[in-house]
């Protein structure tokens, strides 16, 4: 075998072993782990806007207790509808007599209003106090007791003039006795022509005279 022949041989036994050598098994990529699941988010509620209510302006009662505030209110009352007032002791007998409970919230407005005891018998009076207790507000503000609840009696003459019991003048126990009427003055007499003629009175006047 000459040299050659065994490079050749030499040659082709290498590429012989090289086609038998098992490749190295490529590295596997480790799977990719699940991806969390993707949460909405909501979406922010936007806030309502503040209301800022303007500071009280009107009247304040610094009563601590009903009975005070009673005398607050009946005052207000008188106030605002001083023309309407009675002036005076109330005759003995009135149109209707009524009472009322009236709850007066924070800032003098009426929240709420009942009868204790109501003037049915004169509708027409009861639809006008409840009229006026209502348009009278805002009531001075209760500032110690926050809001207040108090009753008071609303007495009503025919006249279309009212008191309330707690600040009434008192009643009348019977009518004034009315003024005696002057009596007439008498008639003085005067004699004409011999005959009784009323002073200021024409002279009668006979047929025979007249025809003269």
């Amino acid at each position: 075998m000459t040299r050659w022949t065994m490079v050749a041989a030499g040659a082709a036994l290498t590429g012989w072993l090289a086609g038998c050598t098992t490749a190295p098994p490529k590295p596997v990529a480790p799977a990719p782990e699940p991806a969390a699941p993707v949460v909405a988010t909501p979406a922010p509620v936007p806030e309502a806007p503040r209301v800022v209510e303007p500071p009280f302006s009107g009247k304040v009662s610094l009563a601590s207790s009903e009975r005070e505030y009673r005398r607050d209110g009946a005052g207000h009352l008188y106030e605002r509808y001083g023309e309407r007032v009675f002036r005076g002791k109330l005759p003995p007998l009135l149109q209707a007599v009524g009472v009322m409970r009236v709850t007066i919230g924070p800032r003098g407005e009426v929240q709420h209003f009942e009868w204790m005891r109501a003037p049915d018998h004169v509708p027409h009076v009861k639809a006008e106090i409840e009229r006026m207790v209502l348009a009278a507000a805002p009531y001075p503000a209760p500032q110690r007791l926050g809001s207040v609840v108090y009753t008071d009696s609303w007495l009503w003459d025919r006249s279309g003039r009212f008191q309330l019991d707690t600040l009434t003048e008192g009643q009348l126990d019977r009518l004034p006795a009315a003024a005696p009427s002057p009596k007439p003055a008498p008639r003085q007499a005067s004699r004409t022509k011999g005959r009784a003629v009323a002073q200021g009175a024409p002279e009668p006047v006979d047929a025979q005279s007249a025809a003269r």
